[in-house]
């Protein structure tokens, strides 16, 4: 992270930020002074507490969309962390590797969103009891059992993988204004891309599921089912920048091919209504 290119297209877009703010140089040389991994960690507390003075509340909103976000990352960590040390759920070897892997990757998720919700003036949300069922605590929902049965706990995996991809899609445009932040959750968005792309892979050496492919085609579901569909409703679309992709300038595009190559964006009122029956 470039502090002084921050603040300098800051001062391009505010000529009056240093009457905002403490000075460039006093504001860098004291995370200079911390030294190490210590000044490292110090950077978004630091760059935080000079937005909130300069700007007041305008992070209002940016907070928002992380507190969501964040509620999202609790979601897949903890049952990534239930799924991993659940008895003889997943099958030793790259297995066993790629769930723990995907777990600490969202543990870390996790992490850094509580970091800058916090360094932006905030008190990340608590995180929510979970029933992973999707009974809303009954425990007999529509996935009940998915940390005994191997092939559901992939199932469940994958929805959620692929909902995370298009919900992180759906709120960038909210974070526009603050480019570190919408680094931030862009990078996180690649690597969740990437974890629905691989749950998928892994569900594809189940015998029953040898034509999945890494990505959503229409608004299928891969053979999950009703239950999920919500996850994957909109992703049939073919037009993008209002031009129809299907065979554009005579190219042989088919409709499968056309909504394969683009996630759909997902409204955040449309996540909230898909994970509600995972949260007690």
């Amino acid at each position: 992270m470039n502090i002084e290119h921050i603040i300098t297209e800051l001062e391009k877009k505010d000529p009056e930020v240093y009457d905002r703010m403490s000075s460039r140089r006093s504001a860098i040389s004291g995370i200079a002074s911390i030294g190490g991994k210590l000044a490292l960690a110090a950077i978004p507390l630091a760059l935080g507490s000079l937005f909130k003075k300069a700007y007041g509340q305008s992070t209002g909103n940016i907070v928002g969309v992380l507190q969501y976000a964040l509620t999202l990352e609790y979601l897949e960590a903890e049952f990534y962390t239930m799924g991993a040390a659940a008895p003889g759920l997943v099958p030793a070897g790259p297995p066993t590797g790629a769930i723990a892997t995907i777990r600490d990757h969202e543990n870390a998720h996790v992490a850094l969103l509580k970091t800058t919700i916090s360094a932006l003036g905030a008190t990340p949300v608590a995180k929510p009891t979970f029933d992973f069922s999707a009974g809303n605590g009954s425990g007999n929902g529509p996935f009940k059992g998915v940390f005994t049965n191997y092939p559901l706990f992939l199932a469940v995996a994958q929805t959620f993988e692929d909902t995370g991809v298009r919900a992180y899609k759906g709120q960038a445009g909210e974070l526009i204004s603050n480019n570190d932040v919408l680094t931030a959750a862009l990078k996180i968005h690649s690597v969740e891309a990437r974890h629905a792309a691989h749950i998928r892979y892994m569900r594809r050496n189940l015998t029953s599921n040898t034509g999945l492919k890494p990505w959503i085609t229409g608004n299928d579901t891969g053979g999950i089912g009703a239950a999920v569909q919500a996850s994957y409703n909109g992703e049939e679309t073919s037009t993008q920048a209002g031009i129809n992709i299907v065979n554009i300038n005579g190219l042989g595009i088919s409709m499968n091919a056309a909504t394969e190559a683009f996630d759909e964006p997902l409204s955040k009122d449309a996540v909230l209504a898909i994970v509600d029956p995972f949260i007690v």
